[in-house]
């Protein structure tokens, strides 16, 4: 009988839709190992077109557009922008690629002027100037290992940012007026009897200026026996005036004032 075959080295899907998606993903993954490889020699145009005001000139637009979706890579940049401007209007039906195109990036109105930095200046592409030679062997144009300089210029971006928003963060805080630390007293000021002239007492009292003291309101308070104490208030700044100093002051009018004692006491 004859003998069994023996099954082909590479085995191929028969059903079409797999074949589609095997191929689909195969020419993606083709695009990005080519792009990440060398993205300035793969995605910018070898010819530019010279005169796009000219027929010649949208001939080459619409072959390049054949063949592209856009001018540069795969997103639209300031290239598509240099060139849509560059054109004296919509290219006729006999260039249905570069009148695709055209209505595309038409369609983005205004917002064409967001569009991603190109690679190179956009007069390049509208001028007619060569572009590089593709067999060019410039290390520079291809580094397969990418290059420190970008992120080290963001770095030091982010650095120099930071630093003027600590500066103006200290520069507005140092404007503010400082709090300033005060404490509201109340005095109890004891007479020697209740002969004592209580309107004298309080005079000579609120005699006493310091920087930082503000008197306040006061008030007799019956004790017993006829004899009235005097309660008086005031405010004082911490930092200016010492309480216990304060209090040797008005000690000092002994004709009058038996004892001064701190009733109450709040920070404010």
């Amino acid at each position: 009988g004859a003998l069994p075959l023996s099954p082909p080295p590479f085995f191929f899907p028969s059903d079409s839709s797999a074949i589609h998606t095997c191929s689909t993903a195969l020419i993606e993954l083709a695009q990005l190992s080519f792009t990440k490889l060398c993205p300035a020699q793969l995605l910018i145009p070898s010819t530019m077109f010279g005169d796009l005001k000219s027929a010649t000139g949208v001939k080459a637009l619409n072959e390049f557009l054949g063949e592209h979706s856009y001018i540069e890579g795969f997103v639209p940049s300031q290239a598509d922008t240099a060139v849509y401007e560059a054109l004296a209007g919509a290219p006729k039906s006999d260039s249905p690629h570069a009148l695709r195109w055209y209505n595309h990036v038409k369609s983005f109105g205004a917002g064409m002027k967001q569009f991603a930095k190109a690679s190179k200046d956009a007069a390049a592409y509208t001028t007619g100037g060569a572009a590089a030679p593709a067999g060019d062997d410039d290390d520079d144009d291809c580094d397969l290992f990418g290059s420190d300089d970008d992120e080290e210029e963001v770095s030091a971006e982010k650095a120099r940012i930071t630093e003027e928003r600590l500066a103006a963060y200290a520069a507005k805080k140092s404007k503010k007026p400082a709090l300033i630390a005060k404490t509201s007293v109340l005095f109890d000021v004891k007479p020697w009897d209740d002969e004592t002239d209580m309107d004298k007492m309080l005079a000579d009292c609120k005699s006493i200026e310091m920087d930082g003291l503000l008197w306040g309101a006061s008030k007799l308070v019956p004790i017993g026996y006829g004899i009235k104490k005097l309660q008086l208030m005031c405010v004082v700044e911490d930092a200016k005036v010492s309480i216990e100093e304060l209090q040797e002051k008005m000690c000092e009018f002994e004709d009058f004032i038996q004892s001064v004692d701190v009733h109450a006491m709040n920070k404010i």
